[in-house]
């Protein structure tokens, strides 16, 4: 049977258990508290590829269903045209070419361009006015090699809705055409997709969704305004200009400085024997040598133009692949659904000014591998999923390839004079790639500012202003060389400066109200010259080296302006580095060791005894021998005579006077 409990065990249990209640209680509020601020916090952007897999499989099958259709329908009209005849000569009026997939528009080359009110004539009941003005296009339209398409209003806006419904969606394709859009401030062109079961634009994405895309030849669209299109991918992503990867076999390696013309095969299968004509475009090497050249059909490259428009709700705002010199300026895109201007492969001396891109899912602007000289200018980048400028120099391809691409990497292009606000990502994102440029650029909020990675070369980042960001401000790390950060000013950050794996110049640049480090240097940065710059701020370290490996030239560096927050285990931490613990206890062994041989005296951790101690001779006493006393009778036996028998002393006294 268990014992009561005492009188001063109840009252411990009695604390030990409010103790506990109070723990409970506080656990439970704090994680109630949390789990409310938690639900407080907008929703932010979904994910990119936030679609089911069933849409996904759905989405790709329909953009291999709208190539085919555009494939089929140019192979058809190209070989009727060249057998010739009375149906070659039928072929030569527009057409509504039927089948499985769908029925397409087909306008043929003429010496006069396309308008709204042919479009009317030929695609009969599939275009026609509405009773509010609009006009809702319900076939696919094909504009042919060498035709051109102009859709404008001479009196009011024109409101052009594309039919999208599930199962079904229209589009406006160019192939080696003209395709131009114009409107003006006062009456712009507007174009959306449009269900006319719900009798709104069509938002859903995974049954397809109308578009408008020129192949090669030249688009120019102005003063527009352009809504949920596109779906998927970049080329039927809304407002597309693409092109092929290179020149192919349809281009014929020539000398261009021959006189003489070349006869040139063309994609329809005729022959041009002209030279630097309308219809081709000279490609030199990628050297800049002019000895060899090709001679590229329109069909081969895209080039065009998007101004003054309005983009909203789009897969992707603006996709271009493939092209020469495209100009995008003074436009607005907003909640793309992917990415809001995209360059994609092949993409070169383009042009994008005075353009403004927000609430895009992904990033804001990205030139992707294979681009070079695209000079963005005065843009501004906001509230974006991913970065609000990526710029990727890196090759096609590390070494042997399916599709034989060069491992050369691609570069010279720029972000000048631009913002990047608030975007969930980095501001800008430079990877790989030769001469890069950030300059005299804005960029505010987001977790980092200006990253560099993937083995750049030659990056130039200067004169840019950065605040806010939540870890780091510039950062050069992966492998970049050849750098060069100059002139900047970062504000409000933990570290302003981060170079990493990196190596390059961090001159001129002024660092205010860090709260970690102005720079840190870690891994391998020997090579790396950071010199005049000024850091203001209150942190662990102005210039953080404890990490770094190589050496770095650090000279006239302005740290009066930074006050060191380093605490006592900061300071530990700087001196406790793996090789000066080592050798610290090395250090001690050797002094226990000298301590614990000398001699016999005070051992450290033991009593002072005698070593020897338990072999010591043992003391020697003298033997008490007890005489025997003689036999008396009992009865004859008296004290007096025991008395003589004991000896006397000590203990025997005493016996013997008991006695």
């Amino acid at each position: 049977m268990a014992a009561p409990d005492s009188g001063e065990a109840a009252p411990r249990r009695r604390g030990r258990r409010l103790v506990t209640t109070v723990l409970v209680l506080g656990l439970a509020a704090g994680g109630t508290y949390a789990y409310v601020q938690y639900t407080k916090k907008a929703p932010g952007l979904p994910a990119v590829d936030d679609v089911s897999p069933n849409d996904a499989r759905q989405e790709a099958a329909l953009v291999d269903q709208e190539s085919q259709r555009i494939m089929q329908t140019n192979a058809v009209l190209t070989s009727t045209l060249r057998r010739g005849g009375t149906r070659a000569a039928a072929m030569r009026q527009p057409n509504i070419f039927g089948s499985s997939i769908g029925k397409t528009l087909v306008l043929p080359q003429r010496s006069r361009p396309y308008y709204v009110a042919d479009l009317q004539k030929y695609a009969q009941r599939d275009f026609q006015r509405q009773n509010d003005g609009s006009y809702v296009l319900g076939v696919n339209v094909f504009v042919a090699s060498g035709a051109k398409l102009v859709l404008q209003s001479s009196s009011g806006p024109l409101t052009i809705r594309m039919k999208s419904v599930p199962g079904s969606f229209t589009s406006i394709v160019g192939f080696g055409a003209s395709i131009r859009i114009n409107g003006s401030a006062q009456n712009p062109v507007r174009i959306m997709s449009w269900n006319e079961q719900a009798g709104a634009t069509d938002t859903r994405l995974g049954d397809g969704r109308a578009y408008i895309r020129a192949i090669g030849g030249e688009f120019q669209m102005k003063y527009a305004q352009v809504s949920d299109l596109g779906f998927w991918s970049g080329p039927t992503g809304g407002i597309a200009m693409t092109g092929s990867d290179r020149p192919d076999a349809a281009a014929e390696r020539v000398d261009p400085r021959a006189s003489a013309p070349k006869r040139v095969r063309l994609a329809d299968g005729t022959t041009d024997t002209t030279r630097g004509s309308g219809d081709e475009v000279e490609v030199t090497t990628s050297n800049g040598r002019t000895s060899v050249g090709f001679l590229v059909p329109t069909a081969n490259l895209v080039t065009g133009s998007v101004d003054h428009s309005t983009i909203r709700g789009d897969a992707y705002g603006i996709f271009v692949s493939a092209s020469d010199a495209t100009q995008i300026t003074n436009n607005r895109i907003e909640n793309s659904q992917v990415n809001g201007v995209l360059m994609h492969r092949f993409a070169r001396n383009a042009s994008i000014e005075n353009t403004t891109v927000t609430g895009s899912r992904g990033d804001g602007f990205v030139l992707s591998r294979g681009t070079e000289n695209v000079r963005i200018t005065g843009c501004t980048a906001a509230d974006n999923g991913g970065n609000g400028f990526t710029l990727n120099g890196q090759p096609l391809a590390n070494g042997p390839s399916a599709s034989g691409e060069s491992p050369r990497a691609y570069g010279d292009s720029s972000v000048t004079s631009s913002t990047a606000r608030d975007n969930r990502r980095y501001g800008v994102e430079l990877l790989g790639g030769t001469h890069l440029a950030v300059q005299t650029s804005k960029v505010v909020g987001g977790d980092m500012g200006i990253v560099a990675s993937g083995d750049a070369t030659g990056v130039q980042i200067s004169g840019n202003q950065l605040s806010g960001q939540d870890r780091q401000g510039i950062v050069l790390r992966g492998g970049v060389t050849s750098a060069n950060v100059a002139g900047n000013i970062v504000d409000d950050t933990e570290t302003a400066i981060y170079l990493r794996d990196s190596t390059g110049s961090v001159i001129g640049n002024t660092v205010q109200s860090a709260s970690r480090h102005g720079v840190s240097l870690v891994g391998q940065v020997g090579g790396a010259r950071i010199t005049g710059n000024t850091f203001g701020g209150a942190g662990t370290s102005a210039l953080d080296v404890s990490r770094a490996k190589g050496t770095a030239a650090i000279s006239n560096n302005g740290t009066a302006g930074w006050h060191d927050t380093a605490g006592f285990w900061t300071e530990v931490r700087r001196v406790a580095k793996p090789m000066n613990i080592i050798w610290t206890l090395v250090f001690l062994l050797v002094v226990v060791s000298a301590l614990r041989s000398r001699g016999s005296g005070l051992r450290i951790g033991r009593r002072h005894v005698h070593p020897y101690e338990g072999q010591r001779t043992l003391e020697q006493r003298p033997v008490l021998a007890l005489q025997r006393a003689r036999k008396v009778p009992t009865t004859e036996t008296s004290p007096d005579l025991l008395a003589i028998a004991l000896p006397s002393g000590g203990a025997d006294d005493q016996v013997r006077e008991a006695l």
